[in-house]
């Protein structure tokens, strides 16, 4: 699997690189765009490489490496890809970039438990981080405020204007949709209250909130990022939100309500098991 994982990593480095790629790439760029590209894709580059050492230190299974992987060959794409120029000037490429932070990158790389493997490469600094963040991700309602909090903050259009117009805060926007969409992430499926009622209303909460702004900009009469955008283009953004972006939110609240529903079961037949002892 080792090899298939470095052959895996070669051939997403090598198709983002490659020149049909690089001519609608940020790194094909000049200036701000191309000095915040550059530190964007270095972050994640260094974030993929610490994986990569743990996991040559401490392997992890085939399922992990495979999420961890694919997570992160999807946000090179997303940052470093033609869909970051096309992001520019269309909603709906804009959407897309969008949820491919939230709701793919963030839960696969939640899904690779990727904190052994980062300790094993960072040792103590990664290790305090972790800890850091860990205290905040042990909250999954406190998890899903911030996160919803910060995507209405970026889709309001002053902000959202913002960051099309600035590569910094463009870069900044990026970076808030992933750490806050990887700490809610973690809250719902890996903390000590994933499985139970508070992650199951933290996806719904989620779920509705997500829905109401994508409803919003899909019934939207006039376009809401300036005149000179196209308002269907907005609507298609606004549905990509509103469906596809709430599957997964669907998805895992299957996943963890029939998890939950086992375990009240087993302690139930515990518990029976103890009354006829």
């Amino acid at each position: 699997m080792r090899m298939t994982s470095r052959a895996m990593v070669a051939g997403l480095t090598a198709g983002l690189l490659s020149p049909a790629a690089l001519a609608h790439s940020p790194l094909n760029s000049a200036g701000a765009d191309l000095i915040s590209a550059l530190l964007s894709v270095g972050m994640l580059l260094v974030f993929w490489l610490l994986f990569l050492i743990g996991q040559f230190r401490r392997p992890t299974g085939w399922w992990r490496s495979l999420c961890f992987h694919l997570g992160s060959g999807l946000c090179l794409f997303a940052i470093a890809g033609p869909l970051d120029e096309w992001a520019e000037t269309s909603a709906s490429a804009h959407m897309t970039q969008h949820m491919l932070f939230m709701v793919v990158i963030a839960p696969l790389w939640v899904l690779a438990q990727p904190l052994a493997q980062m300790i094993r490469s960072g040792g103590r600094m990664v290790l305090l981080l972790y800890r850091w963040l860990l205290k905040l991700a042990s909250w999954p309602m406190a998890m899903a405020w911030l996160h919803g909090l910060i995507l209405w903050f970026w889709h309001t259009p002053h902000f959202y204007i913002l960051a099309l117009d600035n590569p910094w805060w463009h870069a900044v926007e990026h970076m808030m949709f992933i750490v806050s969409a990887g700490l809610f992430w973690w809250s719902v499926l890996q903390s000590r209250h994933s499985g139970g009622p508070w992650a199951l209303l933290a996806l719904l909460f989620t779920l509705m909130h997500t829905g109401i702004l994508g409803a919003i900009l899909t019934f939207a009469h006039a376009p809401f990022y300036g005149d000179a955008r196209d308002l269907q283009d907005q609507q298609l953004a606004g549905l990509i939100m509103w469906v596809l972006g709430g599957l997964p939110y669907i998805a895992a609240s299957a996943w963890i309500g029939l998890r939950w529903y086992r375990q009240l079961n087993q302690k139930m037949q515990l518990s029976a098991a103890e009354d006829n002892a």
